[in-house]
């Protein structure tokens, strides 16, 4: 099993990079962005810190050393959120367990996508009539599986290993598409009331190679002037997140959890709170309160950002998120709301939209 799973790793990165050499290559800004959108109502209502905290069946994604915590000998976790006013859709699911006492696994799936996009081209036919049973849709979606892998650290007391291998899949509909694969790894350390996190994402550079369908696109280049899209492959670079957060208990019931994530990102200068050409560095917080481990409010901050106004000032904007939960038994249930754009800030509309995310998990032995 070992020598196959080794094999077909082998085999994909023949052939990434075998199409990074048949094709141009570059490193955009916000690579496979989708994959930093975050997943799970607990964590995107805390602001997206996890790497320190996960623990459940979502950490596949935000840290795979947590999954040596897990609750359960079977655990599921499933999440749906509606962006931008319900345009995209942003769903996630993903099933975990030990494999023993010192290893676990998860696999988990991840899909973004804006659907029913009408395409119009041949709205009009050749008599200049308009058509609309001509009108077909299509949709834009991005898609990764991880399978994570997570093991005790025989050096050291309490430190947790994990990483994840993902597949991307990335289409627009019949029009261009693209395959990548890439690897995260992740640790995790518990001292005493602290608990401390590293998720080092894309450590090897993730390879994501587009193909596009030229004789589907070549009569509307052509109408416009525009060249042909070639066949290119993006290359992710490396993003490390450092975690640490700190658990209090004020009575027997009442807990609480104030946490910390700290991303680096080395694709050039973001607008983040510290920006620079080599290093940008973006801080978010986290809290959760609990009564008697089964009631959850959670609020979050993340998103610092500076955006300019009509009247040609800058302003410091915070995207602050809520949530609260519920765990019965083996059964939660947790609702988010995030704060995507916040009209008195930002320099282009008025309107307050938000998202909403549901997210449910279960464990059972």
């Amino acid at each position: 099993m070992k020598d196959f799973l080794l094999r077909c790793l082998l085999a994909a990165l023949f052939l990434l990079t075998w199409s990074a050499a048949e094709a141009q290559v570059s490193t955009p800004k916000y690579s496979n962005e989708f994959l930093n959108l975050g997943v799970g109502a607990r964590a995107l209502g805390m602001g997206n810190v996890q790497s320190a905290l996960a623990e459940d069946a979502t950490a596949g994604y935000w840290n795979p050393a947590g999954l040596l915590r897990l609750p359960n000998k079977y655990n599921v976790s499933l999440m749906h959120s509606e962006l931008f006013a319900g345009i995209a859709k942003n769903d996630f699911g993903s099933f975990a367990m030990p494999l023993d006492s010192s290893s676990a696994l998860a696999v988990s799936i991840i899909r973004v996508g804006v659907d029913d996009i009408a395409d119009t081209r041949r709205l009009q036919n050749e008599y200049g009539y308009i058509q609309y049973d001509s009108i077909r849709f299509f949709s834009v979606a991005d898609y990764a599986m991880l399978l994570s892998y997570a093991r005790k650290s025989n050096l050291i007391e309490g430190l947790q290993l994990g990483a994840s291998a993902k597949i991307i899949y990335r289409n627009v509909g019949d029009f261009a598409d693209a395959y990548g694969f890439g690897i995260d790894a992740g640790a995790q350390l518990q001292r005493g009331n602290w608990q401390f996190g590293l998720m080092a994402k894309d450590i090897t550079t993730t390879f994501t190679a587009w193909t596009h369908n030229v004789d589907e696109l070549e009569e509307a280049y052509l109408q416009t002037g525009n060249d042909l899209p070639e066949n290119t492959t993006e290359l992710t670079l490396p993003r490390v997140i450092l975690g640490v957060g700190r658990s209090f208990r004020f009575t027997d019931d009442f807990t609480a959890m104030l946490a910390t994530d700290i991303d680096f990102t080395f694709d050039g200068k973001r607008n983040v709170l510290l920006k620079s050409d080599p290093v940008s560095v973006d801080p978010h917080i986290g809290l959760e309160l609990a009564y008697a481990n089964s009631v959850f409010v959670r609020a979050g901050l993340n998103n610092i950002q500076e955006t300019q106004r009509f009247d040609g000032t800058t302003q410091k904007h915070v995207q602050p998120n809520f949530g609260v939960g519920i765990k019965t038994g083996g059964l939660n249930l947790d609702l988010a709301l995030s704060r995507i754009n916040n009209g008195e800030n930002n320099a282009v509309g008025s309107e307050n939209t938000s998202s909403v995310i549901v997210s449910l998990g279960y464990s059972f032995d």
